[in-house]
């Protein structure tokens, strides 16, 4: 049996359409309350599609379809530390591909001469608290119910 292949892209106008189904899929499983750098919306995938800046969006795919959406953003608003933001669709939880998704972030951002990242995330939210502390994310405070980690790269 033939696997499908799954790439990791940056996030451009030919993924608008399985952006925006992604969103709607994340919408749908209740993931905004947990995930919410921006509205899951289809004009939000249009203005991700659309994008031209500093801040990195990437998405892995399987077969046209979104499976992840990853960020690096905070560069365009002049920040020296990019804060991380990680989603997966609720049928490939548990597979190990938010992990991959951060491991390519970490990457990119030392490609960028970046020494930290900084990540926010819902003490509630256990699975990913657990998965950032696994790769090495110190929890140092505490923003709007959310905890503040930060990772030297």
């Amino acid at each position: 049996m033939k696997l499908p292949a799954m790439e990791i892209r940056v996030v451009c106008e030919a993924l608008e359409q399985p952006l925006a189904e992604f969103f709607l899929d994340l919408a749908e499983a209740g993931d905004e309350k947990y995930f919410h750098p921006h509205p899951l919306t289809h004009d939000e995938a249009s203005k991700r599609a659309q994008y031209s800046g500093e801040d990195l969006y990437y998405v892995i795919m399987e077969n046209k379809r979104v499976m992840g959406y990853a960020m690096l953003r905070g560069w365009d608003e002049g920040y020296e530390i990019p804060s991380l933001g990680v989603a997966m669709h609720p049928s490939v939880r548990g597979l190990g591909l938010g992990k991959l998704l951060i491991s390519f972030l970490h990457a990119a951002a030392r490609r960028r001469g970046c020494g930290k990242i900084r990540i926010r995330v819902y003490p509630q939210n256990t699975h990913a608290l657990a998965l950032y502390k696994k790769l090495g994310y110190r929890f140092e405070s505490e923003q709007g119910g959310q905890l503040v980690g930060f990772i030297t790269l």
